[in-house]
Formats: structure tokens, sequence, C-alpha cells
């Protein structure tokens, strides 16, 4: 599913205050690796598109959807099914 390139996109900063009720580390600070295209780099340079019922996250090199995050009745959902790889910074 490859969103239309005429939509407005937030990076993924956006992602951290949600994604802080999932991880308890800031995911945001981590790299990824897009398992679609191999496109390297910080987990904040993701596409986000907040146009629909949720949060959805995409590659900014292949555009393909890496992560979708939706608050329902029931709880929060968590799809990771594109992210390929993620590497959180070892603390110091």
């Amino acid at each position: 599913m490859n969103p239309p390139t005429t939509r407005t996109h937030l990076d993924a900063n956006v992602l951290a205050g949600p994604l802080s009720e999932v991880f308890a580390v800031d995911i945001t600070a981590a790299e990824r690796l897009c398992a679609h295209c191999g496109d390297h780099g910080a987990f904040a340079r993701l596409h986000v598109y907040t146009d629909g019922p949720g949060l959805i996250a995409c590659c900014p090199t292949c555009q393909t959807l890496v992560l979708r995050l939706v608050r329902t009745p029931r709880g929060l959902v968590l799809d990771l099914g594109g992210t390929g790889c993620i590497t959180l910074p070892a603390p110091d």
C-alpha cells in the first residue's frame, strides 16, 4: 500500500508520544532499515500521515508502509509488518 505522493506528511517525531505507551525507550531515536528498499536511517525520518483513523508511517525513499498505529476502544493497535529492522541505541 503506497500512499499518493500528493499527501502531506510529518516526520516520525510525531510518533514519540503514542509509541511511548508501547516502548520503554524513545523509538524515534532508533536506526531503521527498510525491508523493501534497504533505506537506512533514523526512525524519525519516516513520513507519517495523520489523515486516516490512526497514524501510518512510510519509508521516506520508497513510501512502503512501515507502521500503523490506531487507538481503538479496546486499546492501542500497533502493526509493524513493514518495519524491517530497528536498532535501538545502547545505553551509556
